[in-house]
């Protein structure tokens, strides 16, 4: 009895939790494609909001998809030779090098934000190019990259097997690609996905450093929201959830996927 008294309580908990989470969502969805969300469902539903958000704000979409896509390329091509170097160093100059690399997750990203316009402002076509917000998404989403791939490489004792295939003969441009790459997959793909949904829904940042020509879907969203129908806005809403959920589900598909092929070769 007291077992299911407490698997009871569990589950209540549980289902309340994810209700207070996801409820919001669904009436925001909802409102999407209401005719007048304050008069409710009897108004009818429609897929005008829908059409206007997408005629209005589809380039959004798109470079921040590029956005993101870009900064999971960089943030990949510097996370896994910084995790690397981190793994071979002494413990508490690597220590020290990882609280500097989450130095721009502790600083509020306005704050960031506006470090680069004060250094790299004054260079007008970098200034007003998608290439700037880029900046500032990998200086935020770098860190989550490194702890991602750092983690795998510490539990699969990454070291001694580089030191096991260094004994063999094996160069070291050998050993960073079929040693080294193929068993940090896993952390790899953790830190893909922190990066994607970082990237994308970052706000602060992007806030300071966007032009009305490098507007991206977090921006765009807030102004929606902000001049316009409270149905517009949840439009949007309703189209970031249908790029961000694929993305997200692929990733979560490919992780799974490696997985195992990532074991048996640890």
């Amino acid at each position: 009895m007291n077992r299911y008294v407490i698997f009871t309580l569990q589950l209540s908990l549980t289902i309340c939790v994810c209700l207070f989470l996801l409820v919001p969502i669904a009436m925001s969805i909802l409102a999407s494609f209401t005719e007048n969300y304050f008069i409710g469902i009897k108004s009818g539903f429609t897929l005008r909001w829908i059409q206007e958000v997408w005629a209005m704000y589809a380039n959004t979409f798109w470079l921040s998809l590029i956005i993101a896509l870009s900064c999971l390329c960089i943030t990949i091509a510097l996370g896994l030779p910084t995790a690397w170097a981190l793994l071979k160093s002494p413990s508490k100059i690597a220590t020290y090098i990882e609280e500097c690399l989450m130095l721009p997750v502790a600083i509020p990203g306005m704050a960031t934000a506006l470090g680069l316009l004060l250094i790299y402002g004054s260079f007008r076509e970098f200034r007003e190019s998608w290439a700037f917000i880029l900046v500032g998404h990998v200086l935020f989403t770098l860190p989550f990259m490194v702890r991602s791939i750092l983690v795998v490489m510490k539990s699969s004792h990454l070291h001694t097997l580089d030191e096991a295939a260094a004994s063999l003969g094996a160069s070291p441009r050998q050993r960073f690609f079929n040693v080294i790459i193929p068993n940090c997959v896993t952390g790899i793909l953790a830190g893909a996905f922190a990066v994607i949904t970082l990237s994308i829904g970052e706000f602060n940042i992007t806030w300071m450093l966007h032009t009305p020509m490098t507007k991206t879907l977090p921006v765009g969203l807030a102004d929606s929201y902000a001049s316009m129908r409270l149905e517009v806005g949840s439009a949007y809403t309703t189209l970031f959830f249908v790029m961000i959920i694929p993305l997200l589900l692929t990733l979560h598909f490919i992780r799974h996927l490696v997985s195992p092929s990532s074991e048996k070769k640890i």
